[in-house]
């Protein structure tokens, strides 16, 4: 990783959104099993140059609160389109964003990890470089109304 890639991403924010609410810290999104959930990549530049281009990898995950993360749920979530984002340069004070949606096929409680790549390559981003947001979403049976 050289210098000028660092010194570009200190100066980069993200934001994540699941169905329209911005996911940070302790704030759990609530859907429903069967249903498409949006999802909302927006990448802010707040330096005085151009960043990236740059490539972000969603990756859902469950946490067993034991120290053991299962990222084997093909079967669970599926994306609608990709779970990769490429983004361009970013101009100074300007955003990016990437839509994309989530379709849940399993109750429970699940995690979003958020890789970067830098230029639209494989190469990975080391984390401690970013203040990447929790993603929580907890997919809930949906609500059956019968007709009397």
């Amino acid at each position: 990783m050289n210098r000028r890639m660092l010194l570009q991403v200190k100066m980069v924010g993200l934001d994540v959104l699941v169905d329209g609410k911005v996911c940070d810290c302790d704030i759990v999104v609530d859907c429903k099993v069967g249903d498409p959930i949006a999802l909302e990549v927006k990448l802010t530049n707040w330096s005085k140059h151009s960043v990236g281009p740059f490539a972000l990898t969603v990756i859902p995950y469950q946490d067993y609160q034991n120290g053991v993360h299962n990222y084997e749920l093909h079967d669970a979530i599926t994306f609608v389109g990709s779970n990769t984002f490429y983004i361009d340069s970013v101009k100074p004070s300007k955003n990016s964003v990437c839509f994309g949606a989530l379709l849940f096929l399993y109750t429970g409680d699940f995690y979003l990890n958020i890789k970067f790549h830098e230029d639209n390559s494989s190469r990975e981003l080391p984390l401690s470089w970013f203040c990447l947001p929790s993603v929580h979403i907890r997919a809930t049976e949906p609500v059956i109304q019968t007709k009397l």
